[in-house]
């Protein structure tokens, strides 16, 4: 055990050595990985933060459902139940012709002439149901069901969808939607690129080390051994890039928010964006020293395989 762990650290000291030594030809390498990090950590913040915009817009959003006047009690209640079925409703509300009224009225407590208008008249809104969906990229299901004959016997008028929140829903899910595209392509172009510029540093620093390489092999090291140092060489490339990458993001939200005096920055909720950061940087921060190790190990890998001509056994 004692053999194993000096070995080791070995390894690990020799690995930190040669990056120093090889400071300069890591400087490429670092600055790819860092751009691709930091694309990896902006399309996750940006990501939660459209999906918390868009949560809270489904939380103000019903369907209301306009009812006849001489509907009975049992066909209401058995309408109530049927809504209760779907899979996508959170909850439904009934509101009678009185209830329907006073809420016109406290929406409309600005405008006293809308008030006035429709008190000087018998009330003529209809009982309604207010149906809030779970998830409005699925609220085709409830579409259907009031459409059907039956339901749509049961109405008075169309249902409301509430089209002009429906449309900033639509809005904020098309810019998430086009968001992760092209961050998944740029992850992959960058990431590619990025172990590319490894791969060559790595296969100059064995160039350069050949002939310390092939002193080690006729004094017996083991594979291991000599490739290790590349590999923690590399991971050491990784977890600075990370590092760079999470001070860049943070350094990117503070100058927005304090520089532009603004809370938002178009769809994006720059005061959330703040919040989930710091709320999640210990999980973000080893996500990124995840990604990062792993892309300067494998690349190091393939390329001390590939050069060195080490066996896989």
């Amino acid at each position: 055990m004692r053999r194993k762990i000096r070995t080791f650290w070995r390894i690990l000291h020799t690995g930190i050595v040669n990056f120093m030594r090889n400071i300069s030809l890591a400087v490429a390498a670092i600055a790819v990985m860092v751009v691709t990090l930091t694309i990896v950590l902006f399309s996750v913040i940006t990501n939660a933060t459209f999906a918390n915009t868009l949560s809270q817009i489904t939380n103000k959003i019903n369907v209301s459902v306009f009812l006849k006047n001489d509907l009975s009690t049992t066909q209401t209640n058995q309408l109530l139940s049927q809504l209760k079925t779907l899979p996508n409703v959170t909850s439904i509300q009934y509101l009678n012709q009185n209830q329907v009224l006073q809420q016109y009225e406290a929406q409309n407590a600005g405008n006293q002439q809308l008030v006035t208008a429709i008190g000087e008249t018998s009330n003529p809104l209809p009982p309604t149901i207010l149906i809030k969906p779970n998830n409005l990229n699925n609220i085709n299901n409830i579409k259907k069901f009031l459409v059907e004959p039956s339901i749509a016997n049961l109405q008075s008028a169309p249902p409301s969808y509430s089209g002009s929140e429906e449309t900033a829903i639509n809005r904020i899910t098309h810019a998430t939607d086009v968001l992760r595209e092209v961050g998944v392509v740029s992850i992959i172009v960058f990431a590619v690129i990025c172990a590319l510029i490894i791969f060559n540093t790595i296969q100059m620093a064995i160039f350069n080390r050949r002939d310390e390489i092939q002193i080690m092999r006729l004094l017996g090291a083991s594979t291991s051994y000599i490739r290790g140092p590349f590999i923690v060489e590399s991971a050491i490339y990784g977890i600075l890039s990370a590092v760079l990458s999470v001070v860049i993001i943070n350094g990117i939200f503070v100058t927005t928010s304090n520089a532009l005096q603004a809370s938002a920055l178009g769809l994006l909720n720059i005061g959330y964006a703040n919040s989930y950061f710091d709320n999640h940087f210990l999980i973000l921060l080893a996500l990124q020293l995840l990604i990062g190790i792993l892309i300067g190990a494998v690349s190091s890998l393939i390329a001390t395989r590939r050069y060195l001509k080490f066996k896989t056994k």
